[in-house]
């Protein structure tokens, strides 16, 4: 792509911190390949904005809150990025989560944006909640979704088969809108294997603090094994998320560490260094889209304990890299920490298996590729290149 003709490709994320995490290291990839890269989302802080923007990627501002339904506010949204569509003209708009994707499919229909791609990072807490009137909404998110990709130049990426495979059985996508591109991918440099020299292993839950990422099933697995004796170190990492309906109280998870079961150290930016030193990663989660924690600690050796669902069954493989648990299990929980925590040699053994298979299929530089080839071809076959 030549620089007079560097097509916009703009990115709509429901929060900063949350693209800088997951998106920014392909929006990077794409800024290499020639697109003029912008990103909407909303501030959370400005330092996460101007991380963005050193890395040459155009910000804008957006009003958008997480955690609530409100059609005035989602109609606002909408007409917001509206406008912003029809200032930028972008050749490609890339939506991820729930109410970007929403709000960002209409506008840019509105707007006759030639390619729109719909990153559908997990079914969360749409799926997880119990009750009428969650039945209620995940019918009605579902029939919106259904609504709005009935029109061509629109594919819709999922991080998981299960996924992929609900939408396509519900005829909310159609054979052939539907990608799979499993999760961000992992930076290999950075999240590289060292050798684990605890002389009591560290188990370690790396999550924001929800209650669907089985946060109260890990520590009451914790409870299991200190009342049994079982010598280890059980660390609750990641902060707090009030924009999340899912979101623990901090004086619940200090209550924890009072009691003994776990220690809660809040948020961390040096998981690479912290996975280094840890010798079981765990997450006990409802249901993810594909999660990159279990890939970065797969990466730097760690072994793997997580729950038979979607996108956390597609990274782990049962007794081959890591041990599946039921959902919502503390007692099954806890039975397989033990396994892992007394077996060094089984754990080791997990672990380079995991971490063979993280490099050969979860890199981010083969997602970057896959997803950059999906651009492309989207832009010929709408005749925008």
């Amino acid at each position: 792509m030549t620089e007079s003709r560097r097509p916009v490709l703009l990115f709509v994320v429901n929060a900063a911190w949350f693209f800088r995490m997951h998106r920014m290291p392909l929006a990077v990839a794409a800024c290499q390949a020639g697109f003029d890269v912008h990103v909407a989302t909303a501030p959370d802080t400005m330092e996460d904005v101007r991380i963005i923007e050193q890395a040459g990627i155009t910000w804008h501002m957006v009003t958008l809150r997480r955690g609530r339904v409100n059609v005035i506010e989602e109609w606002r949204l909408t007409r917001e990025l509206l406008t912003l569509f029809r200032r930028l003209r972008p050749a490609i708009v890339h939506q991820v989560t729930i109410k970007p994707v929403m709000c960002g499919t209409l506008a840019a229909r509105v707007a006759r944006i030639p390619c729109i791609v719909n990153a559908i990072s997990g079914l969360g807490f749409i799926f997880i909640a119990r009750g009428w009137f969650a039945s209620l909404r995940r019918w009605g998110v579902l029939a919106i979704y259904r609504l709005l990709f009935a029109r061509r130049g629109i594919r819709v990426i999922f991080e998981n088969s299960d996924d992929k495979n609900l939408f396509l059985m519900r005829s909310i996508v159609r054979p052939g809108q539907d990608v799979l591109i499993r999760g961000a991918g992992v930076d290999l440099e950075r999240f590289r294997f060292r050798a684990h020299d605890n002389v009591v292993p560290r188990v370690l839950l790396p999550a924001r603090m929800l209650w669907d990422k089985g946060v109260r099933e890990f520590c009451e697995a914790a409870a299991i094994l200190r009342a049994q004796g079982v010598a280890a170190q059980f660390i609750l990492l990641g902060g707090l998320d009030a924009g999340n309906p899912s979101s623990i109280a901090a004086d619940w998870l200090e209550a924890q560490q009072r009691a003994g079961h776990v220690e809660w150290w809040g948020h961390r930016n040096d998981m690479a260094e912290i996975y280094a030193r840890t010798d079981v990663v765990c997450l006990p989660s409802y249901r993810e889209g594909l999660p990159t924690v279990l890939l970065e600690a797969a990466a730097c050796g760690c072994a793997l304990v997580t729950t038979d669902v979607p996108g956390c069954h597609e990274v782990v493989r049962d007794g081959e890299t890591g041990l599946l648990v039921p959902v919502r299990d503390s007692v099954a929980l806890a039975d397989a920490l033990k396994q892992l925590i007394e077996a060094p040699v089984l754990r080791a053994a997990l672990a380079e298996r995991a971490r063979n298979v993280v490099a050969v299929e979860f890199s981010a530089s083969r997602v970057h590729d896959d997803t950059l080839a999906l651009y492309r071809e989207m832009l010929k076959q709408e005749g925008v290149i």
